[in-house]
């Protein structure tokens, strides 16, 4: 009898713990509602905070009202174009002889935080002479006859 009203009080109290006290992870990020309801929110770029990518911060500015916000700036060929802008890319086209590059064009699919954004980018990337063949592994590893 004592084991089980131990166990409600402990179910009662993790439940208690988790639904009042607790915010899920969409509600942290959220501002609070308590402030001003200023909705003409103007956010900066998105600034590493060492070297020239990884994660940084973006600065935003509403009345008179400032708040950073953590963000991240890719380390491959995406910064050249910037983090807040998301383009849709079709397949690589066919290796061009005369400059040995591949290329592609996106198209904007959308700017987030009110980003200046192109329309149109195209990437370029080398051109390989044999295609990519995954290893093959040893057959029956470890089996003698």
């Amino acid at each position: 009898m004592r084991a089980a009203l131990l166990l409600l009080l402990l179910v009662t109290l993790i439940s208690i713990k988790t639904g009042a006290g607790g915010k899920n992870k969409k509600e942290k990020n959220k501002p609070s509602q308590s402030g001003s309801e200023c909705t003409d929110w103007r956010y900066g770029n998105c600034v590493p905070s060492n070297g020239d990518c990884g994660a940084g911060f973006r600065e935003g500015s509403c009345d008179q009202q400032n708040k950073k916000m953590k963000c991240k700036v890719p380390c491959n060929w995406k910064k050249l174009f910037g983090v807040d802008c998301k383009y849709r890319f079709p397949s690589w086209g066919e290796c061009d002889p005369n400059s040995s590059l591949r290329t592609r064009t996106g198209t904007l699919k959308r700017a987030l935080y009110n980003a200046d954004c192109q329309q149109t980018i195209s990437v370029f990337k080398p051109c390989h002479g044999k295609n990519k063949t995954k290893p093959k592994g040893r057959k029956n590893k470890g089996k003698r006859n």
